[in-house]
């Protein structure tokens, strides 16, 4: 999976971006979640991150993705 991720991303093409807002409150929630939302950058609620789209960003994301809104930015 990932060469074919290393072969879509040629260098000097622009990565796509992508704007993480947190929702929800992580308090109450497993420890691995509130260690992700910490990890994105993400303090208080309605605070946002604009991140790179990766694999690596996304599987985060998808972690968290009931604590979270996503939208790609231009």
């Amino acid at each position: 999976m990932v060469s074919q991720y290393l072969t879509w991303h040629k260098k000097g093409d622009k990565m796509a971006q992508i704007k993480i807002t947190l929702t929800k409150s992580p308090i109450g929630r497993k420890p691995n979640q509130r260690k992700t939302v910490v990890a994105l950058g993400l303090g208080k609620l309605h605070s946002s991150v604009i991140k790179e789209d990766n694999p690596a960003i996304l599987g985060m994301v998808n972690t968290i993705s009931h604590l979270v809104t996503v939208e790609e930015v231009k």
